[in-house]
């Protein structure tokens, strides 16, 4: 199809064509060069989008319609005054993202991390709307009614089911302090820490990304979120460790900043705050993300993929990536 538009969300502490960073160093693809002017010499037609470096999936899904259609963005009456922010956001009128989104627009939205997060609650409201905001004056996005403009959606090693990285923090019985980590490892982990909370403490405790990502809350959202059988969904699991013992530990290959983290992740199992069993499965993971989560939203109906029978409003899953997925190393 030749109307395809190719929108890419990053993740937790991203950034995108919006920002004055992505002119300095573009998330999508950094060392390797600038991947959405790649695509577009090859003939895709790939926008990167900016969205909230630390807000929630529905914040920042807000915040991708109002780029798409060139407004305001509007959080809905409903939703600010329940969380206790403002209504209305980030200023895109005069600056759409891409030229129209009219009933004809066929998006492929590729979201990294934490953007898989959001362009799944995005592709929700899309089709379902908001009931709560339709009471009021409301943008069109609450309304839904859109879900024919979701041709796919494309998740990079995306926590789908919540993350150890957050719950871990939060079980008495697991010491974090107690497992042995590297001192480079500390203090690019203490960076990262720095970069990931640097204004996320300005924001509402249940309406952030943290929340969005601790796995009883994640597994709750999975079971609003609704596929859309005239859409294809794709999931790219990934594992940037590998077995030591009992335990899992990064790889030479992953990012430094995320290592720390990764073999703290690799060494937990235990349950969450609802009792929710936390096994080995849950110790493979990417830096951020453990590998059981990106691989399909749980309660969501999937397949591994297959070339050759690609299904609408299911999963597929393609074959686990071993190697670092953060996008430093995208090219």
């Amino acid at each position: 199809m030749n109307n395809l538009k190719y929108i890419f969300v990053h993740g937790l502490s991203g950034w995108g064509s919006y920002d004055e960073q992505y002119e300095r160093m573009p998330y999508w693809g950094m060392r390797g060069g600038d991947l959405i002017k790649k695509l577009r010499n090859e003939g895709y037609d790939c926008y990167s989008a900016s969205v909230s470096p630390h807000g929630s999936a529905y914040d920042r899904a807000c915040e991708l319609y109002g780029q798409l259609v060139g407004k305001r963005s509007d959080y809905g009456k409903h939703h600010s005054e329940r969380h206790g922010h403002e209504r209305f956001g980030r200023d895109f009128t005069g600056k759409p993202l891409i030229e129209e989104l009219n009933e004809d627009t066929r998006l492929v939205i590729i979201g990294h991390s934490f953007g898989g997060a959001t362009i799944r609650m995005f592709a929700h409201i899309m089709a379902e709307g908001v009931k709560e905001e339709q009471d009021y004056d409301c943008s069109d996005f609450f309304k839904g009614g859109k879900g024919s403009n979701i041709f796919a959606l494309v998740t990079i090693a995306a926590p789908h089911n919540g993350t150890t990285a957050y719950d871990l923090y939060q079980d008495p019985d697991f010491d974090p302090s107690k497992v042995k980590t590297t001192v480079m490892e500390r203090f690019a982990g203490k960076m990262m820490s720095r970069n990931n909370s640097s204004g996320a403490e300005k924001l509402p405790y249940d309406d952030c990304a943290a929340y969005d990502m601790h796995i009883d809350n994640a597994l709750r959202l999975n079971e609003r979120l609704k596929l859309n059988e005239n859409t294809y969904y794709f999931s790219q699991p990934c594992n940037g460790t590998e077995r030591k013992g009992n335990d899992y530990v990064p790889r030479k290959d992953m990012e430094v900043m995320f290592s720390r983290t990764s073999r703290i992740m690799g060494c937990y199992s235990g349950k969450t705050r609802e009792g929710f069993v936390l096994g080995e499965d849950w110790k493979m993971n990417d830096g951020l993300v453990n590998t059981i989560s990106s691989t399909y939203p749980f309660f969501n109906e999937h397949r591994d993929f297959d070339e050759n029978e690609i299904e609408k409003g299911v999963w597929n899953v393609f074959e686990t990536y071993e190697g670092d997925p953060c996008p430093y190393r995208v090219a």
